[in-house]
């Protein structure tokens, strides 16, 4: 218990405005071990792309008993701390959850607040309470689980108006942040966006990274304390693989 403890407090503290925590997610234990032989000192995991690696949508169209397994063993098999995408929590209630989480190893989850039950987001009141919920959860088991609120008011499937995006986002951050989130994530948000929530909430800020064409040296100028990833990865992967498969596909014709 008190490895776990120890391992989130180091994933909390690794997270510095300005000097972000870098967290190139993965879906496997090859691909965790991958992250870690490559100097990272946190693995985290993208729900997408397990889901699709498991044949499943992404939304929480995978079991949670599978999706977990995968974070069990990707958390058995490397010596940093794990953080796991847990989705909008799978219906679980949040004291549930976070036993959960606990007992698979992990020490921080993102949560997310897309309803993907009945469409759009989750009400922000609704969420907070339940991230309350969370962290009265960790504390009473006493591995402080670090959370990472992840805010969908710029999110595809958000129904919100362009010009209610930001007010909706700093608002949830601001929420989240007081309700007991260690961090939040406000995915699709444009750099001017991350900068008023930066500015205005003082929550530590994660960040989405496109890897073809993302500035790493411009969210630390902007003051992010955490990058992902999210499911490149993983699809880059694909595309080495089909790239491999077709000499062979050339070579039978």
């Amino acid at each position: 218990m008190s490895d776990q403890a120890d391992k989130a407090e180091l994933l909390r503290t690794l997270h510095i405005p300005g000097a972000p925590l870098v967290l190139p997610n993965a879906w496997d234990v090859g691909s965790a071990r991958a992250v870690v032989g490559a100097g990272f000192p946190v693995v985290a995991t993208a729900s997408n792309a397990i889901a699709a690696a498991l044949g499943y949508d992404d939304g929480e169209g995978a079991p949670s008993e599978e999706m977990m397994f995968v974070a069990q063993r990707i958390a058995a098999s490397v010596d940093v701390p794990v953080t796991v995408d847990a989705e909008a929590g799978y219906g679980m209630a949040p004291e549930e959850l976070v036993e959960l989480l606990n007992g698979i190893g992990v020490v921080g989850c993102n949560i997310e607040d897309s309803d993907h039950a009945n469409g759009g987001l989750i009400d922000v009141d609704l969420r907070a309470t339940y991230i309350a919920q969370m962290r009265a959860a960790a504390d009473r088991i006493g591995v402080p689980l670090v959370i990472n609120a992840r805010i969908d008011s710029f999110f595809p499937t958000s129904p919100l108006a362009e010009n209610q995006k930001r007010a909706d986002a700093i608002s949830r951050a601001e929420a989240y942040w007081s309700a007991g989130a260690d961090c939040v994530f406000p995915p699709g948000a444009g750099p001017d966006d991350l900068r008023a929530i930066v500015a205005e909430v003082g929550a530590p800020v994660n960040a989405g990274l496109p890897l073809k064409r993302g500035s790493l040296d411009e969210l630390r100028a902007i003051g992010v304390a955490r990058v992902s990833v999210g499911p490149q990865l993983y699809r880059s992967a694909l595309d080495h693989l089909l790239t491999d498969l077709q000499p062979l596909v050339e070579a039978r014709k």
